[in-house]
């Protein structure tokens, strides 16, 4: 196989983003691409690049990810992620994650220190504690935005299905694919879930084959939207299956969020890389934002349409 040129992309979650929140939705994406191209650019793992760049927005309260993750229905937070890599199928998953700062670190280490490939509930709170990962008082996970998202849902009285934070959609889940030299690629994904969800829920980001997947022979995909949607339709497959056809990253991308929302409602976003380096980004929701390095450019939109390009 010939070289591919390293690629790693990244999303900030799909949803109706209102215009308010739209620059620090960019900037997020800007400097979690920066982050984890310089990571693989330097080491050639697509692991610590992917695990860099999403970080980057676990930490910052523009995303519905670690700090500001959204608030269940008792006002909690549960998190959740999942890293899938695409040469041997590995996958590490948790859920119902409390507590701690980079719940996609998390999933890393089930998937490279343990038999298994999914952990949540007591399961999941005792490995964090075999693994020595620092814990944070959820006080401090807990944003403004995140309470009065909850209060306004309960004012409504509606059901968790928010695609993103509150009425308008103020932050949204993270997400990140990559593709190295040789072809390797593998993607990340970690969210807080829906406003108002029940306690207990568990979304379709830490499902292989929902949230993301990878492999080798085709590409990697992270998803974001409507969970419940996302999980039912296995969106992040149906990306690969329509590229596994010959397509190009980009039509399949779109194609799979378009058929999901048409066969079963909701929207949603995805990214996608092939393992020669293509990129594909596709979201049937209002916005999604999104962005990549290749080389010294730094691509990235948000509305449909949209690809702007500067230098990192």
């Amino acid at each position: 196989m010939a070289p591919v040129t390293p690629v790693l992309v990244v999303h900030g979650g799909a949803g109706d983003i209102p215009d308010s929140r739209v620059q620090p939705k960019l900037d997020g994406v800007r400097k979690a691409a920066r982050v984890g191209y310089k990571v693989l650019r330097e080491s050639g793992n697509v692991l610590d690049a992917i695990e860099a760049a999403i970080h980057v927005m676990e930490d910052d309260d523009a995303f519905n990810a670690g700090k500001g993750s959204v608030l269940n229905l008792a006002g909690g937070i549960e998190m959740e992620a999942l890293v899938t890599e695409g040469a041997h199928f590995n996958a590490g998953s948790v859920t119902l994650v409390k507590n701690i700062s980079h719940p996609i670190s998390l999933a890393r280490m089930v998937m490279e220190k343990t038999p298994h490939t999914f952990l949540g509930g007591d399961g999941v709170e005792e490995f964090i504690q075999k693994m020595g990962i620092p814990r944070v008082p959820e006080s401090s996970l807990i944003t403004d935005a995140a309470k009065k998202a909850l209060d306004e849902f309960k004012k409504r009285g509606g059901q968790p299905s928010e695609t993103e934070i509150g009425i308008k959609g103020d932050v949204g889940t993270v997400g990140c694919v990559a593709v190295d030299n040789k072809g390797h690629v593998a993607s990340g994904t970690s969210t807080g879930g829906i406003t108002g969800k029940y306690k207990g829920r568990i979304g379709d980001t830490p499902l292989p084959g929902c949230g993301g997947y990878s492999d080798d022979l085709i590409g990697a995909v992270s998803t974001t939207g409507h969970g419940e949607s996302i999980l039912k339709y296995n969106l992040a497959h149906r990306v690969l299956s329509v590229m596994e056809q010959g397509t190009t990253a980009k039509y399949a991308t779109n194609k799979a969020c378009q058929d999901m929302t048409s066969r079963v409602g909701k929207t949603a976003g995805a990214i996608t890389v092939s393992n020669k380096g293509e990129v594909g980004i596709g979201f049937t929701s209002k916005r999604m934002s999104w962005a990549y390095q290749i080389g010294d450019e730094i691509h990235y939109g948000i509305d449909h349409g949209q690809h702007l390009v500067q230098k990192a």
